[in-house]
């Protein structure tokens, strides 16, 4: 990964506790409380079992709710795990219960590769990680986290009507939302479309590209995780993933509020997943590019006040769904 998506990501996992956990009851953030649980895990080389210090842990909720508790220049993380010691091991204390996912990187020494983690090794894929069970009181120990070198990947992102090269085009395997003020948050194509991942696990890996202007898409032109098309990555090897990016279908509508927020945005995830799948700025409306067949629930980050979901929702839960077309879509925000 970049330099600067590696030093976001760390400064995310080893010290930030992040909107899930910052959305959690306050009980079960309260130091000692018997209402919070932690995570062990010890981590090691994959083909010494030597222990390694200093290789850094998110936890990942399940719960696509929590997933979509995300705000401006956030990953779709979860909260900050710690960091392994010197023996390797990993314990992550005041965790609110539920389900999570393990998402590891090491800091040093480096040439280990990211990796979600199974139950026997590393994945490059979220759905089959292991997925350990968090409950009030207890130590949930997770599988023996087992490292290997990484690998890269790089290719060239085309614009699927045109063929011309897509610049400042956004290259993810965690979604983000994306900062007006630092969008070089990780890797982006350069003028020619080209661009390159950096410290990946030597596994299958979905790959998530986004540009202004197009439809957001999965790797092979997928309108979700679950159906894209991996890229195989090899330790210590460069593989090769282009993508062209279609126009996608319509979604506009109006915005109606008192005081607009300064960097204001309607955001849309995946109905089913919470995977991030369109941001859109906001002015007196707001255009999103979306796949036909898609289904979305959309938020509108628009005001000094909570969020909005679609039709006055409560939360991701009870926002209602939109399914996306191939005849444009017009979802409208009363704020006022």
């Amino acid at each position: 990964m970049s330099r600067t998506l590696l030093r976001h990501l760390t400064a995310t996992v080893a010290v930030a506790l992040l909107v899930v956990e910052a959305a959690a009851p306050a009980y079960a953030r309260t130091p000692g409380s018997v209402s919070s649980g932690a995570v062990r895990t010890v981590v090691r080389d994959a083909a010494t079992g030597a222990p390694v210090p200093r290789v850094c842990a998110a936890l990942v909720p399940v719960d696509a709710a929590a997933l979509a508790a995300v705000a401006l220049g956030e990953d779709q993380l979860g909260r900050g795990g710690g960091c392994s010691d010197d023996q390797g091991v990993l314990v992550t204390s005041e965790v609110a219960p539920g389900g999570y996912r393990l998402l590891v990187h090491a800091i040093y020494p480096p040439g280990y590769g990211w990796q979600w983690v199974g139950r026997h090794g590393g994945t490059g894929e979220r759905e089959r990680a292991y997925v350990v069970q968090v409950r009030p009181g207890a130590v949930a120990n997770a599988p023996t986290v087992r490292l290997d070198p990484a690998g890269t990947v790089v290719g060239v992102v085309t614009d699927a009507a045109t063929g011309a090269p897509v610049p400042r085009a956004r290259v993810m395997v965690v979604p983000y939302v994306t900062d007006p003020k630092n969008d070089d948050h990780g890797p982006m194509t350069d003028e020619e479309g080209r661009y390159t991942i950096t410290g990946l696990g030597p596994y299958h890996w979905p790959v998530q590209f986004a540009a202004n202007g197009l439809a957001t898409v999965w790797s092979g032109g997928a309108g979700t995780r679950a159906q894209a098309r991996t890229v195989r990555v090899r330790a210590g090897q460069t593989a090769t993933l282009n993508q062209t990016l279609p126009a996608g279908t319509p979604l506009t509508g109006a915005v109606l509020v008192d005081e607009l927020l300064t960097y204001a945005q309607v955001l849309a995830f995946d109905a089913a997943t919470g995977d991030l799948a369109g941001v859109a700025d906001v002015g007196y409306g707001y255009a999103l590019r979306l796949l036909p067949g898609q289904r979305v629930k959309l938020r509108c980050d628009c005001a000094y006040a909570p969020p909005v979901w679609h039709r006055d929702a409560a939360g991701f839960g009870a926002a209602t769904a939109v399914r996306v077309r191939r005849a444009p879509v017009v979802v409208d925000f009363n704020l006022d």
